[in-house]
């Protein structure tokens, strides 16, 4: 069922599914996690209360944006106040969470939309005030957690200088840039500073997504499909647009990952190819140095975030490697135990569960190892 907001009754307002659902589809796995196994999740989300408060205000705005619904739910007030603080908790449940189920280190990030609906003087303020209590927490638990660092692309300058602090200053992992910005995509040459200083820190952009641009909405809002679908194609549609427009051959060592399994991109890898070949030959599409696939294979890593699918798996590791994907939770939106009970029982071999729990995360975010 779905109410007004065009948020599912009785699921997790970004689209999860309730205690019942969850139980129903937990992969089995006798006896709880299993010993000995270090555990990286690598897209888990936070907040805090200064942002919390500021969507607070978005939700009674007159925005058209559907990111209204979501933001509703959670900071509006109502059933999802426990949900909010789980994302206000950092250092009580969260840890509890985590050492019930066996997870090592959570690689924290503002969750979606961020800063990224606010004007750009707020935006800026709040990432950086955002990033220093990621940073501090991190100080009081540097064995259990990481932090990608929020960035405000409504001011790519000031973006920018942030970047440097949050790498420098503060030793945060990389960053979370949530899809598109007032409607606007990283292609755009405006944000090239952020995307070039990326590059240069040698430091991955986390793409997360959020509700679809304004003009990418319509057919979204009802039945529950943005949470369903909505996520997933913005910003699988936003890597894929990235890719197409030649991003790469400027930026080439830029990097990027992507939850959900990738939002389904390599899914995709033989048609890009065929038609990115079609549009080069008829002198429509823009002259790649690379095939699609190629960029995403060098230019992108996956997450399991949400995504608890050993089909689904087996494949992006048959596609990318299984140096390109990440074990994520997604929480406090997805349940842990599940999480783990999928890789846990996930047949693949011992070396690749073990890259894929915490090797790549280690390697691609300069995690500690154990």
């Amino acid at each position: 069922m779905t109410d007004s907001s065009g948020v599912t009754s009785g699921s997790d307002p970004d689209g999860g599914i309730d205690g019942r659902d969850r139980r129903e589809i937990t992969h089995s796995l006798a006896g709880g996690p299993r010993p000995g196994l270090r555990r990286v999740a690598t897209e888990e989300a936070f907040s805090t209360k200064d942002v919390a408060d500021e969507l607070g205000k978005v939700a009674t705005s007159p925005t058209e944006s559907l990111d209204l619904s979501l933001v509703k739910a959670i900071y509006g007030g109502g059933r999802s106040s426990a949900l909010l603080g789980r994302l206000l908790d950092l250092e009580e449940e969260r840890l509890a969470d985590m050492d019930a189920n066996g997870v090592s280190v959570q690689l924290l990030s503002l969750t979606a939309p961020g800063v990224q609906m606010f004007d750009a003087d707020s935006a800026t303020d709040l990432a950086s005030k955002a990033n220093d209590q990621l940073a501090a927490v991190i100080d009081r638990h540097p064995e259990r957690f990481g932090g990608l660092a929020t960035i405000a692309p409504q001011s790519p300058r000031r973006a920018v200088a942030e970047m440097e602090r949050a790498m420098g200053e503060l030793k945060l992992n990389g960053f979370v840039i949530n899809s598109h910005t007032n409607n606007e995509y990283l292609d755009d040459p405006k944000f090239w500073p952020i995307l070039e200083a990326a590059e240069g820190l040698g430091a991955c952009i986390y793409l997360h997504p959020r509700s679809p641009s304004d003009g990418f909405s319509a057919p979204l809002r009802h039945y529950g499909v943005n949470a369903v679908w909505g996520f997933a194609t913005e910003t699988g549609t936003h890597a894929v647009r990235m890719i197409m427009s030649g991003l790469f051959d400027r930026f080439p060592d830029l990097r990027f990952c992507l939850g959900h399994m990738g939002e389904g991109v390599h899914f995709w890898f033989w048609r890009l190819d065929f038609l990115q070949a079609s549009l080069q030959r008829s002198g429509a599409g823009v002259r790649l140095a690379l095939t699609p696939s190629e960029y995403f294979k060098r230019n992108f890593v996956i997450t399991t975030s949400g995504q608890e699918s050993h089909l689904a798996l087996d494949y992006s590791i048959k596609a990318l490697g299984a140096d390109r994907v990440l074990w994520a939770v997604d929480y406090p939106y997805q349940p842990t135990a599940s999480a783990v009970a999928f890789l846990d029982s996930a047949p693949i071999s011992e070396e690749d569960r073990e890259k894929v729990y915490h090797l790549n995360a280690e390697r691609v975010f300069r995690l500690p190892s154990a």
